[in-house]
């Protein structure tokens, strides 16, 4: 039992039913002070501007609540129902108690099925489809929520998205019906919506402020911008962590069919199949059927398939504050969808915060522990509390840096960054070229396509030599560090003659170097997550940083399909041998390249674990001097580059 923490300086109390009123987001936190409550009325503590640990975990109430949503996913006539499984603070000797929520939404509550992905060799015959790679549910939940937020007042839930678990409907891979799930939720907790208990009779959420968060990552945390895109309201704050803002940009790129990171061969098929753990899931065969016939893995084209699993133009609705988080090294939801979601909620005018840190596919919770829960708990604290804590006049943006260290800005890209254009000129003895300020125009250059014989990371090793099937470009050792910040892009002067149409560049940082790759995290208790809650164990967290030493890194990766040279949407034929000038974008990066080493521009045509992969000997040539890499560069880069 936790004990309740009363008086003292800098603390307020309030009842958790007048909390919102009390406390509206202009008022501050300022002098304690303690609001009036009814007679055996239970409340919350908050001191310092956020929400103190006084109630008991162990004494919670649980319930279970299947929601009714606004779709017919699975046609039955129907409308789908979700269901949300809550866990809330007890309610004592009075039924005066109401607590804002924070909810996970998911796919994944049930488990996840293995799913063979579709085959990615053009052209073999007798190719068969992959074998399905399991997604790592671990990494996913990050498990501390019930025990680190209940215990400051909130309720917290789990939802299970439509055609999952305990839901009805069928699993769409992020279209309106998936949306219309997540806001069902959010409805209810507003009484806006109708719920039953498992047994039928109605229920309201009658303990509910009406103010809702929510969290997750991954699919976990794509939930949350669908929800905020349809501008539900009572969703105060969401908070996603790598979550997709665009299938598109999840399952395509530049045009062309592009994977996740590890999972070559995946569709949106794929995972709805993966994800269809309701009930008698033979009743969304056809639906599954229908999202496969449209998708179209043959061009890779932008269609209506991806414009209404697109959330990005939908901003202008967000009602929610929103707190974008991603890995600068994940390559399963590319940092592309955090990027433009940042982007589109500036121009809306929503408020916001980011956070990009050095891991992959997972929560920067790893990385830098007490800092991520005092910002997500003042995050929700402030929004869902109304809590006066400060939390939107900090630095907007908190960057983990290659070496491990933090930065923290006003904005992303850092101020003073600015586009510099580098050419990719002919060496002098052929191989490597030259990464330079000053285009050279000089003869042309061509390699031929490896197809599916060579990955990525064979191509770019051995860089000062000539390679048959690719083109370096190199810098000279740099004379100071190069910060590259935001969105680097590549315009190439460049013919095909051959099956395959995709154009591949790799920025890189050659030069042996420790990098960090993770952090272990160990704790006094399972679940103790570093709270030092009274009454509790007081376990605290040690991290054990993971490092590894490269002799290089690929800082970034961009594709296209030299068919959409024009269009996503539009595929044209190519020419065989004509030169036509190509332009695409890498994905986002934030990473700085020590002084000595060399930055790099690697050309390909196939990415082995990234595009389909056409029968070798495509040939691609390079007109040298009037090609080039545009990089953002924070100040002083441009000098460094020499």
């Amino acid at each position: 039992m936790r004990r309740r923490l009363t008086g003292g300086a800098g603390v307020i109390t309030l009842t958790a039913a007048l909390a919102v009123a009390l406390v509206p987001p202009a008022a501050a936190a300022g002098p304690t002070r303690s609001a009036p409550r009814p007679p055996g009325g239970h409340q919350i503590t908050v001191r310092n501007g956020e929400t103190q640990p006084v109630f008991s975990r162990a004494d919670a109430v649980t319930q279970t609540v299947n929601i009714e949503t606004t779709a017919d996913s699975d046609r039955d006539g129907v409308r789908d129902r979700v269901q949300l499984r809550i866990m809330r603070p007890r309610e004592t000797d009075t039924a005066g108690l109401r607590v804002p929520t924070i909810l996970e939404p998911s796919p994944y509550w049930a488990g996840i099925k293995d799913v063979p992905n579709h085959p990615v060799d053009i052209g073999d015959a007798g190719a068969r489809a992959l074998t399905g790679t399991r997604r790592d549910l671990a990494e996913i939940f990050p498990g501390y929520y019930d025990n680190y937020f209940l215990p400051r007042g909130y309720a917290v839930a789990d939802l299970d998205s439509i055609g999952t678990g305990g839901s009805t409907g069928c699993p769409t891979s992020g279209d309106r019906s998936e949306q219309a799930g997540a806001k069902a939720a959010v409805d209810w907790l507003n009484g806006r919506a109708r719920g039953w208990t498992p047994d039928g009779a109605p229920v309201k959420a009658t303990w509910s402020t009406g103010n809702v968060g929510m969290i997750g990552q991954s699919y976990d945390g794509t939930l949350p911008n669908m929800a905020a895109a349809t501008g539900v309201e009572g969703l105060k704050a969401i908070v996603p962590i790598a979550g997709i803002s665009s299938w598109y940009d999840y399952y395509r790129a530049g045009g062309g069919v592009v994977a996740p990171g590890g999972y070559q061969g995946e569709d949106l098929d794929v995972l709805a199949k993966a994800v269809l753990t309701r009930e008698h899931p033979e009743v969304c065969a056809k639906v599954i059927d229908g999202i496969e016939a449209a998708q179209d893995r043959e061009t890779g084209d932008y269609s209506e398939v991806w414009a209404e699993r697109d959330y990005v133009g939908q901003a202008r609705k967000v009602r929610a504050a929103v707190m974008v988080v991603h890995g600068l090294n994940d390559w399963n939801v590319k940092i592309k969808n955090s990027v433009q979601w940042w982007n589109a909620l500036k121009e809306a005018g929503v408020p916001r915060k980011l956070w990009l840190h050095q891991g992959n596919h997972s929560t920067p919770f790893r990385w830098r522990a007490e800092e991520w829960l005092r910002q997500t708990l003042h995050w929700f604290d402030r929004y869902l509390y109304g809590i006066r804590n400060g939390i939107e006049r900090e630095p907007r943006v908190d960057v983990q840096h290659a070496d491990g260290t933090w930065e923290t800005a006003k904005d992303w890209p850092v101020p003073g960054t600015r586009t510099v254009p580098v050419s990719l000129n002919a060496g002098a003895s052929g191989q490597p070229g030259i990464l330079g300020l000053r285009p050279r125009p000089g003869g042309e250059q061509s390699f031929t396509d490896a197809g599916k014989t060579r990955t990525a990371e064979q191509l770019l090793a051995d860089e000062d030599q000539a390679d048959p099937n690719r083109l370096a470009y190199l810098t000279g050792p740099l004379a100071g560090p190069v910060r590259v910040d935001g969105i680097p892009s590549v315009s190439l002067r460049a013919s095909l003659d051959g099956r395959s149409p995709y154009l591949t560049a790799l920025l890189v940082d050659y030069g042996t170097d420790t990098r960090p790759t993770g952090a272990r995290i160990t704790t006094g208790e399972e679940f103790c997550y570093g709270q030092s809650v009274p009454g509790d164990s007081g376990c605290t967290i040690r991290q054990a940083l993971h490092t590894e030493t490269a002799p290089y890194k690929i800082i970034t990766r961009g594709w296209l399909d030299a068919r959409n040279r024009h269009d996503i949407a539009r595929t044209e034929p190519i020419e065989a041998g004509r030169a036509y000038t190509f332009r695409w974008d890498l994905e986002p990066t934030d990473y700085t390249v020590k002084a000595g080493h060399r930055l790099g521009v690697i050309l390909l045509s196939t990415d082995h674990d990234y595009t389909l992969r056409y029968p070798a000997g495509t040939k691609v040539a390079v007109r040298p001097g009037v090609s080039r890499v545009l990089l953002p560069l924070a100040r002083g880069g441009r000098e460094s580059l020499g």
